[in-house]
């Protein structure tokens, strides 16, 4: 048998030459193929060389993540044996849901914070420049007619014509006559008396950094998606939770103090930063604490929890008068949080995951007391195997581990995609409500109404999603909803540009009409479809991904959203330049996820993957349930997806002369 540049020859098995007969006498149990019987053919017995094949050990192939064939333990079947032996979904677990709860709702204060301190006011010029004062009536020149109130209107749905058009296309001309001031007065329709906008006069020239400002939150929490996401699957989720809560208390109460745009801005980012550390450590630990069967309804509790904050938004805003208070409301209450260092634990799933089992069984011992469980009865022997298994050392996987294996890492790259194109596309539906010809008055020309139309959809998208994905599942729900959002966004560019030009043959009176109310319409159904892609498919996710990398999946298809989000401002950056070449671009997505989506399976009421092996062992099913009761389901069979063929390469090259005589290479 050739291992390893050697030939070992066990006894009872000897080889005899084909040409003259003899054994090969003196050959060690480790001889080179130099001191072999040259030109001579060896017989051997073809059992020997199964057997040493099947019992040595081996390495995956090229680097890739082979299933494991081995019957796992109790302690790496969490759903199916550890939870269930501490009380299952019991009350201490709720207890602990809930107050992963509790700081989503402020949260969603943060979220959405953007769109009262940035909001761009209506501004008057009060008293013009020395050379330029015979250009005013009266000595007030109105920059912004009084019915256009697009600058009341959210920053972050709607581009801001008022504003965004400074400094290009036709008006510049006239804008850079009436910029010229050296006082101005302003009015704000978010409840607010004051924002950053108006303390430092971000108008005319200086609209652009407000976008600048707008980019930092986002751009800060994408950074922390990617890098809260690693140190939570390295060091654990609850460190992870406790430092972004006391990094948000210091940069986000220092925001408040800004004393510049620059400083604020600065300030933003580190806040969009620990904001994503917050966000991303709580996902988990709720996806982590569930039973398979109460994943789903109790993340979108915790989803409707942040719509709620986007609700109350307008009424804090409205109760703080002026935008430093506002601030602070909103960060002060994470104070609370700080008493999570002794009151939550680290997720005990991630401690069995990666064989911390020290620490996993004092948690279990503490969970099994507060849930009231016998631990004697034992049935599983979990605690014998975890007496056992306490002298193994910790072992940690990295995010980058995922590109050594063959489905982990696609699943994950179209849940990216998708998220991506889910939140990009949603600002070009909101975009298609305004007034194409003014660009600055929106269906319902009020701020409140705008705001409030906008959370509706929202909530309304999330109390569609439940009962879809109860019937369809997963990947069956995304699928729909990508579908919705893919007609809606194809029919909003083709279908209202063939009204618009065969009106005439279809004898259509009012066609500006008809298009703008089927853009309306489009854009509505558009927006309820992309916001139920978005978190579905961050959810999925969740899911999908292994324990011992959740933390980085996670992190990826949230950046992932971080970036479908940043087109808004940087469309409005360019005064909308290439909006319908970006509408295009997001639309061709769509289609590319709805075939991607296919290639997903399918994990409702599924135990969550905890290792890399049990990642790569999701089976794709069909979306149709099976005709005949026995019919299979999978798309490959269990005894073919399971072949390991990783040890082809150590099996030596035999060439048939005669029956029964092969020739060893």
């Amino acid at each position: 048998v050739l291992t390893g540049g050697h030939v070992r020859v066990e006894s009872g098995f000897p080889g005899r030459c084909v040409t003259c007969g003899s054994l090969p006498g003196g050959i060690s149990s480790t001889a080179t193929p130099a001191s072999l019987h040259i030109g001579g053919i060896y017989r051997e017995n073809p059992a020997m060389a199964v057997v040493q094949l099947e019992s040595g050990d081996h390495q995956p192939e090229n680097g890739f993540v082979s299933p494991d064939t081995t019957s796992p333990g109790p302690l790496t079947r969490i759903d199916g044996s550890v939870l269930p032996f501490l009380g299952g979904f019991g009350k201490y677990q709720k207890q602990l849901i809930v107050l992963t709860w509790i700081p989503a709702l402020f949260i969603g204060f943060s979220q959405y914070s953007d769109n009262f301190l940035l909001a761009q006011p209506n501004n008057t010029c009060i008293q013009p420049l020395a050379n330029h004062s015979n250009q005013s009536t009266g000595g007030y020149s109105s920059l912004l007619d009084a019915p256009r109130n697009a600058s009341a209107r959210p920053a972050s749905i709607y581009a801001n014509g008022s504003y965004g058009g400074f400094g290009s296309g036709g008006q510049n001309d006239s804008t850079s006559t009436q910029c010229r001031c050296s006082n101005w007065t302003f009015e704000l329709h978010t409840g607010l008396v004051q924002n950053v906008v108006t303390k430092w006069s971000l108008v005319c020239d200086s609209a652009w950094k407000v976008h600048i400002a707008k980019f930092s939150l986002l751009v800060g929490s994408i950074f922390g998606y990617l890098v809260f996401g690693i140190l939570a699957d390295w060091f654990g989720r609850h460190p992870v939770l406790i430092i972004s809560v006391l990094f948000m208390l210091v940069f986000g109460l220092t925001v408040a103090f800004s004393v510049n745009v620059p400083m604020f801005s600065t300030l933003r980012f580190f806040e969009g930063f620990c904001l994503a550390g917050i966000t991303l450590s709580l996902y988990v630990l709720r996806i982590e604490l569930c039973l398979p069967g109460w994943r789903f309804s109790m993340t979108m509790v915790a989803n409707f929890v942040v719509l709620g904050g986007q609700l109350l938004m307008p009424g804090v805003a409205y109760l703080c008068r002026d935008w430093q208070v506002l601030q602070v409301i909103i960060i002060c209450p994470l104070v609370l949080m700080l008493s999570y260092i002794w009151i939550f634990p680290e997720s005990l799933r991630w401690l069995l995951a990666t064989q911390q089992y020290c620490r996993s069984k004092w948690i279990m011992g503490h969970i099994a007391k507060k849930n009231r469980v016998n631990m004697e009865l034992d049935a599983d022997n979990i605690l014998t195997e975890l007496q056992q298994a306490l002298q193994k050392k910790p072992k940690k996987t990295c995010i980058v581990k995922m590109v050594g294996t063959r489905n982990l890492w696609k699943n994950i790259v179209v849940l990216c995609v998708n998220s991506l194109t889910g939140y990009g596309i949603h600002h070009c539906f909101a975009r298609s409500m305004m007034d194409q010809d003014a660009q600055d008055t929106t269906m319902f020309h009020s701020f409140y109404v705008d705001y409030y139309t906008m959370a509706g959809i929202a909530v309304a998208s999330c109390i569609a999603l439940c009962p879809a994905v109860g019937l369809m599942g997963r990947r069956g729900g995304l699928l729909m909803f990508m579908i919705i959002t893919a007609l809606a966004s194809l029919l909003q560019l083709g279908l209202l540009n063939l009204l618009g030009k065969y009106s005439v043959h279809l004898n259509i009176d009012s066609s500006d009409t008809l298009n703008k109310n089927f853009s309306i319409a489009f854009s509505i159904i558009g927006m309820f479809s992309s916001h139920a892609v978005s978190n579905l498919s961050i959810f999925f996710c969740a899911e999908i991904t292994p324990t011992v990398i959740r933390g980085g999946g996670l992190g990826l298809v949230l950046a992932s959203a971080g970036f479908g989000m940043l087109t808004a401002p940087i469309m409005e950056l360019h005064n909308q330049k290439g909006y319908f070449l970006h509408h295009i671009i997001f639309a061709c997505c769509t289609l590319i996820c709805i075939i991607c989506i296919l290639l997903l399976p399918e994990t409702r009421y599924q135990p969550l993957p905890e290792t890399l092996a049990d990642g790569e062992s999701y089976t794709r099913q069909p979306l149709l349930p099976p005709r005949k009761p026995g019919e299979q389901r999978l798309l490959l069979a269990p005894s073919e997806s399971s072949r390991d063929y990783t040890r082809v390469h150590d099996t030596p090259l035999h060439e048939p002369m005669k029956a029964g005589w092969f020739v060893t290479v």
